[in-house]
C-alpha cells in the first residue's frame, strides 16, 4: 500500500507541533491536522516555556506552526477529524468531505474541560480565573485566592496553591468532597473550606473580585482556581481499540507508542492527563525520536 504521508499528526498544540518539527527533521513526510479549538484559547498568557515565558498559547502554536511550515516534507492543514480506520499495513483519517492515508498515527488531541455550572465563570478564565496551579499561581502570591471545585482531589490541589498562597479559601459548592483529616491538614495551613453553594463569581475590568455563594455573601478573592472535570478527545479513533486508563487517557510507553502498533500519542490526552505546554513539547519531541526508529525497522 502506497500512502500519502509517512506520518500523519492529528493536534496542533505543543506536542503535537513538537513531534511534527522533529519528524520533518528527520526527513519523514508529515502532515498536521488540527481543529483549531485549544482548550486553552481564552488564556492570556503562558508560563513556565522556556524562553516564552509570558507568551499567549495562541501566539506560540502560530510560532510553532510557522517554523513548521518552512520545511518542505511537513504539511499544515486546519480540520476536523472524524475517524481513523486501519487499512492494510497503515491507516485512513477522514476528515471533512476527504481523507488522507498515512503509515503511522500521531495523537495529540487534548482534553475537554467541564467546569463547575457557574454563569460568570468564563468572563474570567483565562485572566484571574485559571486552571493550571503551576503555571498561573506565581502572579498571585499571598494574595486571596479561592479554589473552586466538585471533585475528591480539592485538599491535594489546596496544598499545591499553599505553596504560592495561604491566604486560601476553598469552595466545595457543596459537592466535592474533603474529610475531617484533610480539612484538619488544610487548617494548619491557615486554608478555610467552605461547603456552601456557590452562585456565580464576580468581578469587574480588574478582574475577580470575590465569590458569592447562595446566601448571597460575597467572598472577596482576587483570583481563582477551578477544578474542571476533564475529558479526552478521543471518539474519532474509538475503532482502533487503543488501550486506556480508568480516567480514558491513552496508555503509552516512554516512546509514546500506543497499544496499537504505528498509533502513537503524546499530551494530555495520555495518562496521566493535564500537563504544562513545555512537558507536552517533551513529549512529542521524545515520541518523534521513538517514531522515527521504528520506521527504521
Amino acid at each position: 500500500m502506497s500512502f500519502d504521508r509517512e506520518v500523519v499528526v492529528i493536534g496542533g498544540g505543543p506536542a503535537g507541533l513538537s513531534a511534527a518539527l522533529n519528524l520533518a527533521r528527520a526527513r519523514r513526510t508529515t502532515h498536521v491536522l488540527d481543529s483549531n479549538r485549544p482548550r486553552n484559547a481564552a488564556t492570556f498568557a503562558a508560563h513556565g516555556f522556556v524562553t516564552r515565558d509570558g507568551i499567549p498559547p495562541l501566539e506560540l502554536r502560530r510560532l510553532g506552526r510557522e517554523e513548521l511550515e518552512a520545511y518542505p516534507e511537513a504539511s499544515f492543514e486546519k480540520a476536523v477529524v472524524t475517524s481513523v480506520t486501519r487499512e492494510a499495513d497503515g491507516f485512513v483519517v477522514a476528515y471533512g468531505a476527504t481523507s488522507i492515508t498515512t503509515r503511522t498515527i500521531v495523537i495529540t488531541t487534548g482534553l475537554t474541560e467541564k467546569f463547575p455550572a457557574l454563569p460568570s465563570l468564563r468572563q474570567f478564565y483565562g485572566t484571574t480565573v485559571h486552571s493550571c496551579v503551576e503555571c498561573d499561581a506565581y502572579e498571585y502570591a499571598d494574595k486571596p485566592i479561592a479554589l473552586i471545585g466538585e471533585t475528591d482531589d480539592l485538599a491535594e490541589r489546596a496544598i499545591l496553591i499553599s505553596q504560592w498562597s495561604r491566604d486560601l479559601i476553598v469552595f466545595t459548592n457543596g459537592i466535592g468532597l474533603i474529610g475531617e483529616a484533610d480539612e484538619a491538614r488544610l487548617a494548619e495551613r491557615g486554608i478555610r473550606v467552605d461547603r456552601r453553594q456557590v452562585a456565580d463569581v464576580t468581578g469587574d475590568r480588574s478582574g475577580l473580585t470575590g465569590v458569592t455563594l447562595a446566601d448571597g455573601e460575597t467572598v472577596p478573592r482576587v483570583a481563582a482556581f477551578v477544578r474542571p472535570v476533564y475529558a479526552p478527545n478521543l471518539a474519532y479513533v474509538d475503532s482502533l481499540g487503543l488501550e486506556a486508563d480508568a480516567d480514558g487517557y491513552l496508555v503509552v510507553d516512554g516512546g509514546g507508542r500506543t497499544s496499537v502498533p504505528g498509533v502513537y500519542a503524546a499530551g494530555d490526552s495520555t495518562a496521566p492527563g493535564p500537563q504544562q505546554l513545555i512537558v507536552a513539547a517533551g513529549a512529542g519531541a521524545k515520541l518523534a525520536a521513538a517514531l522515527n526508529r521504528d520506521l527504521l525497522a
